[in-house]
């Protein structure tokens, strides 16, 4: 009765630690208009700054492996969610536009390292269980991005209430719940795979880069609905601020839903399938973004490309925890520097070319990386797993 009570306590401050990370990012973007309009930001210069968050998550992933060979996942998740908490505020109250951009590089630094660190304690929760459940910690991380843009959009429309206040609450909340969950993640000495002392810094090997390519073509799609679905609709729809933080609400909706039923539908489909079909998906949603002058044929195009995008992710960084000879830390964090780079490109590749053109056009390139995934999921039906979960398990983790 402990050992089960002990799993069910893990699994459930994993969820914590997946709905936390979710709800602090989401909590940043739903009030990027506020933040561009206060520094006068023209779309090219957010790009810039934007820049540096970019920045912090691709050196943090670099990092990410080996600091959790060293410590411990369960440390690394805790120190990355105090120190974004921490980071938050610092974005609402930056005086200038070179300092929210170090304000940026702290808090997706330390987003990316909670993100690896998290996703390490998920593939070791979901071997214990021995069946997929990578989605379902995919899910919180979604529910949480929902629960962010619906509070962002509930603050953006108190007059009076500042971008700072709403900041300071979200991080006294969520570094409390982090501070309570952290006892019940697995220990250091559960999480160890092999013996052997892992370098700090290292890059990703070559047998992760096909899984690498999908995830890049996922995390660029991913970055530009975090990080221009609020400026779209204010700037190209004309909606106000409230209604703009419904894109991403709607984004965050129907891939929550999406990753609700992931692992069912990993057991009956190939990964493979799962991607391809959820690169056409997402493809058409931001397709019709571009085309539409309608508000509301955006909101579904937004949550089109959220159910697109659903399991996507999940099923690339399980297939990598699980990766034959590669621990579980070392293969997420590979994976994610490859596919992360998406974010690194993304803010200005989109903010350059909209600057030249417009945010449309900019989207519309999107929208061809996106509809790759048809093509490079394949990758998935090659990668190699670890033989830590029956076969079934693996298969539909994978």
């Amino acid at each position: 009765m402990k050992k089960i009570f002990s799993g069910n306590t893990s699994r459930l401050a994993v969820l914590v630690a997946f709905f936390t990370n979710g709800a602090m990012m989401s909590t940043w973007v739903s009030r990027i208009p506020a933040i561009q309009a206060r520094l006068d930001l023209s779309e090219g210069e957010l790009g810039i700054v934007l820049l540096g968050m970019s920045i912090g998550v691709l050196t943090s992933l670099s990092l990410a492996g080996g600091l959790i060979a060293r410590f411990g996942s369960n440390k690394i998740t805790l120190i990355g969610a105090l120190v974004m908490a921490a980071a938050l505020p610092f974005l609402a109250l930056a005086p200038s536009k070179a300092m929210l951009w170090i304000a940026l590089l702290a808090f997706g630094g330390m987003m990316s390292m909670m993100d690896i660190a998290m996703n390490e304690q998920a593939v070791l929760v979901e071997r214990k269980a021995g069946k997929p459940l990578m989605s379902s910690f995919h899910a919180a991380y979604s529910v949480g991005g929902l629960a962010g843009a619906l509070i962002g959009a509930g603050m953006a429309s108190i007059r009076g209430l500042t971008v700072s206040l709403h900041f300071i609450i979200i991080t006294l909340a969520f570094g409390l719940a982090m501070l309570l969950a952290y006892r019940h993640l697995l220990p250091a000495e559960a999480k160890a795979e092999t013996q052997e002392k892992k370098a700090v810094f290292s890059l990703p090997e070559r047998a992760l880069w096909g899984l690498g390519a999908i995830a890049f073509c996922s995390a660029i799609s991913e970055g530009a609905i975090s990080d221009w679905s609020a400026v779209y609709l204010t700037q190209v729809m004309q909606t106000n601020a409230s209604f703009a933080a419904l894109g991403f609400a709607a984004y965050s909706l129907t891939m929550t839903l999406g990753r609700m039923v992931g692992d069912s539908l990993s057991k009956k489909w190939a990964p493979s399938s799962i991607v391809r079909l959820g690169g056409l998906v997402a493809g058409f949603g931001l397709l019709a973004i571009v085309l539409t002058k309608e508000a509301a044929i955006a909101l579904i195009g937004f949550a089109a490309i959220g159910l697109g995008l659903a399991n996507i992710i999940p099923l690339v960084f399980s297939a990598a925890g699980n990766f034959l000879g590669i621990s579980a830390g070392s293969g997420i964090a590979g994976v994610a520097t490859i596919g992360y780079a998406g974010f690194l490109a993304g803010p200005p590749f989109i903010g350059l070319i909209a600057e030249n053109t417009s945010l449309r056009i900019a989207l519309l390139l999107v929208t061809v990386l996106a509809g790759s995934l048809a093509f490079t999921g394949k990758a998935l039906s090659t990668q190699k797993t670890s033989n830590t979960m029956d076969e079934n398990a693996i298969e539909g983790a994978a």
